[in-house]
């Protein structure tokens, strides 16, 4: 089968702050391509995307759906996410997989913080993408205002590619800089009559200096355009859409479109701007991974049916009717109902028993997958998020993804002897699904702990307990998710010799810790060499340390920001054993951290807020008080913008705070920025709050 079909695929993600109309947008275009025969409205808990009961009370994205829609001749793929902080983990597994992606911005508030950080999630996969200027029929919406703030805040190249027609209650359409029409859009059937008309004269000044700024721009990404440009020649509309095309596929440009999709306005030509700029399939080229027998080996597969199959699942859910969905991104060949593919993390073969196309939580069964689809299959029982799915004879791996830090934890018990029964599985089901959640019982008091992202992510969780899986549970209040670390270096060794099962099992080694600066992880390095001992033996003292390193050496929290340096191991040819090095590497580990200095850790947030300047001394002292520091302050549309970083032990409860020293006029949004250590009577205050004195 030819490749060709590749070139009509789109697959994208509609991404941006919480409220900034990511979903109502997403609705617009579902009715637009006929793929809803009516629109679904998020302030009526009726929109198709957000289709958990969560989703629908709180009126916000929670879970990333997918799903296909065609425009002209163009299939589209659309994985709409979410916009709060405590669910970003649902937009890093969607950027993963995904080949460009629409980013939603809020006319009246511009560049906000959850959109600089899924704008660095897309940098980081480098993802090309355009800009939607929404909301442009609110009071206070400012179109040049988004672009500025997209230049600077996001730090990219970006020039409109459309001019609006009015602003606020006076917004009737756009100008296209590229073709130099305008476009209104009818009232009498929800907008889906795009009429072309002539630009109106009190713009056409306007728009020929945008357009004039626009080409400006691009003659830095094609010669052949600068030089009929500085030659005076006219340009036609495909020379520019080509070198729009071009700049963008390279993650080198973002051209910036206007509209309100709630006010049905501007839709159509977003989704004319995706099919033309951005990249299919083929454009993305070939994926690399590396071969599944060597790590050091890079390997690549094709977009291409013909070539091996490969793919990645980027997310896991639990369907009431067909058990555990995994969705996978197919990057080359294609598969079928009943077929064996291989996972060559778990070295395991997993059998296809359903193939679904997913229209959020509705779906439809097909026989066939290829190059390019996005799809969820049924049947998957060793995979999880984030793993290569390929063929056996030729297996590769794809690069993992990097899962965020939880922060808050709370205490959870089961209300009946009935639930206890069905918690641990149903916490283990939850976990396989969200890779951000994760529990333990606390050894100390003997509780069950549950760790996310905020307080909202504890909340769904708790909520989806009893709705979902029918498991009543207490919830204690919020705690800090604190970690461990040390602040100066040491060296243990230790020696496990020990009979067991009519042998003698042998493992010896001598290991470093220090201090690193890793960003929240341990890095772990050999001075043996493998012809000193065994890779296997290597490997299994690395284990015997990744695995001791959760349970912390101070007051059970996981350890980060450390380097160990496996300095000496002795190898006894008829006695080492791998579970001999694990539990000796174990051991070593646990007795050079309690020489090392040890540090408690708290999480920091970065905290925006936005207040009328009368209760900026009253925000700031508060934040004061908090224990912050403000890093920034500047004024945003008549308002006092104030950017600090509090410990996340001070904010619980804050929204309540703020209300009351602003008479509810302000407004903030959080996110996790970083771990630092906790002054010593602080963290002898922590210590004792769990039983523990030093």
């Amino acid at each position: 089968m030819s490749a060709n079909y590749l070139e009509h695929i789109r697959n994208i993600g509609i991404m941006a702050h919480i409220d900034a109309g990511k979903t109502t947008t997403t609705e617009r275009i579902l009715y637009y391509t006929g793929k809803n025969y009516k629109i679904g409205e998020v302030h009526d808990g009726a929109a198709t995307m957000d289709w958990m009961v969560q989703e629908q009370e709180r009126g916000i994205t929670i879970t990333s759906a997918a799903t296909t829609c065609k425009w002209k001749s163009e299939i589209i793929n659309i994985i709409d996410t979410p916009g709060h902080v405590d669910f970003t983990i649902e937009v890093e597994r969607a950027l993963r997989v995904l080949d460009g992606a629409v980013g939603v911005f809020d006319s009246v508030h511009g560049v906000e913080p959850q959109s600089e950080t899924v704008w660095s999630q897309a940098d980081r996969y480098n993802v090309p993408r355009l800009a939607f200027c929404n909301k442009m029929d609110r009071v206070g919406a400012d179109f040049n205002n988004c672009v500025e703030e997209i230049r600077e805040k996001l730090k990219k190249v970006a020039c409109p590619i459309q001019l609006p027609i009015g602003a606020e209650d006076q917004f009737e359409g756009l100008v296209d800089l590229v073709e130099m029409r305008a476009k209104t859009f009818s009232s009498d059937d929800l907008g889906a009559k795009v009429i072309d008309g002539e630009i109106p004269e009190s713009m056409q000044e306007a728009s020929e200096m945008a357009r004039e700024q626009l080409i400006e721009t691009l003659a830095d990404f094609s010669d052949d355009l600068a030089e009929k440009y500085l030659g005076g020649e006219e340009l036609s509309t495909e020379e520019i859409k080509a070198t729009i095309r071009r700049a963008v596929i390279d993650d080198n440009f973002i051209p910036v479109l206007c509209g309100s999709a709630f006010k049905n306005k501007g839709v159509q030509p977003l989704l004319d701007a995706v099919c033309d700029y951005l990249p299919s399939p083929l454009d993305r080229g070939e994926v690399k991974g590396h071969s599944a027998k060597d790590n050091e080996k890079e390997d690549s597969r094709k977009p291409d049916p013909t070539d091996l199959f490969s793919g990645l699942a980027f997310k896991i859910t639990s369907d009431p009717f067909v058990g555990l969905l995994t969705y996978v991104r197919i990057y080359s060949g294609e598969i079928k109902v009943g077929q064996n593919i291989y996972n060559p993390l778990k070295k395991k073969k997993e059998r296809v028993n359903k193939i679904l196309q997913m229209h959020a939580d509705k779906r439809t069964e097909i026989e066939t997958a290829r190059a390019g689809d996005i799809v969820a299959l049924s049947g998957m029982k060793f995979t999880t998020t984030g793993e290569t799915l390929c063929t056996d004879h030729k297996p590769i791996i794809y690069d993992l993804m990097d899962f965020p830090e939880s922060v808050i934890s709370v205490a959870i018990e089961p209300k009946t002897t009935v639930d206890e029964k069905k918690l641990l599985a149903t916490l283990e089901q939850l976990k396989i699904e969200d890779p951000s959640f994760s529990f333990k019982n606390n050894p100390e008091t003997g509780q069950l702990l549950i760790f996310g992202m905020g307080e909202l992510h504890l909340e769904i969780i708790a909520d989806r307990l009893l709705r979902e899986f029918k498991v009543g549970v207490n919830v204690g209040k919020p705690q800090v998710s604190y970690r461990e670390t040390i602040s100066s270096a040491a060296q243990a060794e230790s020696t496990f010799n020990r009979e067991h099962a009519g042998k003698v099992q042998f493992g010896h080694a001598k290991i470093k810790v220090e201090p690193y600066d890793g960003k929240g992880t341990i890095a772990f390095e050999s001075e043996v060499t493998k012809k000193q001992l065994p890779a296997d033996f290597i490997e299994a003292i690395e284990k015997g340390i990744r695995d001791t390193a959760p349970g912390g050496a101070l007051a059970g929290y996981p350890m980060i920001n450390l380097k160990v340096t496996l300095l000496q191991a002795i190898y006894n040819e008829e006695e080492s054993s791998e579970v001999a090095y694990v539990i000796a590497a174990s051991q070593a580990f646990m007795d050079a951290i309690r020489k090392a200095n040890l540090e408690l850790l708290e999480p920091i947030m970065d905290l925006e807020i936005v207040t009328p300047s009368e209760y900026t001394g009253d925000v700031i002292s508060d934040i004061n008080q908090k224990r912050g520091h403000i890093s920034s302050m500047g004024a945003k549309q008549n308002k006092e913008l104030i950017h600090a970083q509090v410990p996340l032990a001070e904010l619980f409860g804050y929204s309540t705070d703020l209300r009351s020293k602003s008479q509810g006029r302000a407004s903030f949004s959080m996110e996790f920025a970083k771990y630092e250590i906790v002054a010593k009577d602080l963290a002898k205050k922590v210590l004792e709050s769990k039983g523990i004195y030093i």
